[in-house]
């Protein structure tokens, strides 16, 4: 079934729990998705971060100097850390505020409270962190339907920040991509997977891998599968120079990203 991606924009919240919630944006009407339409995509964006299981709600990688949160892997930054990132906790707690959910208390706080993976890991199976997976748990459907308006906010902002020569291409494809409902999918769940592309913190050797430079990226082929196809090979190319860029090494991430790249060329 062809499935236009909606096209209202939404602004959401800055990265603290206090700050502006999400309004929507008028914008030309279009097709929402359907809540089971919703839920597929919920449950793939969940398994792609961590392979659906509850534990996998609260992360803390290898590597990296920061929680994961919640299906969409969001990221929590601990205090005094200013990472390259975009954080993405704060924000989701935000619109959960505003859409009356009622978050725990660990959650509302601005910055992560465990400093460390050590400290991280001693508190797994404590009240605390087993109160917020069950939480998470509990909120999926919320957690999508934020993933999904970030998704739609992005394009206004990518097409902010590109080249005006360059606009027209990065639009047309993403309606391309945008008539299939697994080619929407996969404008969702990148965004959330490596984010807009219009940070410039996120980018080796002044390269980037976020939707923008997917959409840049891509070749001219026809709307509908062969576009989410194209966007999936697109989407691989950048990261594949991400890996080739990067200063450390980051190819044992190859075959997931790529695997996760695969799936938007599947029905939902």
């Amino acid at each position: 079934m062809q499935l236009p991606l909606i096209s209202c924009l939404f602004l959401l919240a800055a990265c603290s729990p206090q700050a502006e919630i999400p309004r929507p944006v008028a914008a030309p009407a279009s097709v929402a998705l359907t809540q089971t339409q919703k839920a597929k995509i919920g449950q793939k964006i969940w398994m792609n971060e961590s392979g659906g299981t509850v534990d996998g709600l609260t992360q803390w990688n290898d590597a990296e100097a920061f929680p994961s949160l919640g299906i969409g892997h969001f990221i929590w930054y601990p205090a005094g850390y200013n990472g390259p990132f975009t954080e993405s906790f704060p924000q989701f707690i935000s619109y959960a505020i505003s859409r009356g959910a009622n978050p725990p208390a660990v959650a509302r706080q601005r910055h992560s409270p465990w400093r460390s993976k050590a400290q991280f890991t001693a508190a797994f199976r404590g009240a605390e962190m087993n109160g917020l997976r069950t939480w998470l748990a509990g909120n999926v459907s919320l957690q999508t339907d934020f993933i999904i308006a970030k998704s739609q906010r992005a394009l206004g902002k990518i097409l902010a920040a590109t080249p005006a020569g360059q606009r027209a291409q990065v639009k047309r494809n993403y309606q391309k991509v945008s008539t299939t409902s697994n080619g929407t999918y996969a404008l969702i769940d990148y965004v959330n997977f490596k984010g807009e592309g219009t940070n410039p913190r996120e980018r080796y050797k002044g390269q980037g891998w976020g939707l923008a430079w997917v959409l840049r990226e891509m070749r001219d082929v026809p709307a509908g599968q062969a576009a989410a196809g194209e966007f999936a090979e697109a989407a691989k190319r950048c990261l594949g120079r991400r890996i080739a860029n990067a200063s450390k090494n980051e190819s044992r991430w190859r075959a997931g990203w790529f695997n996760r790249c695969d799936t938007y060329k599947r029905p939902l």
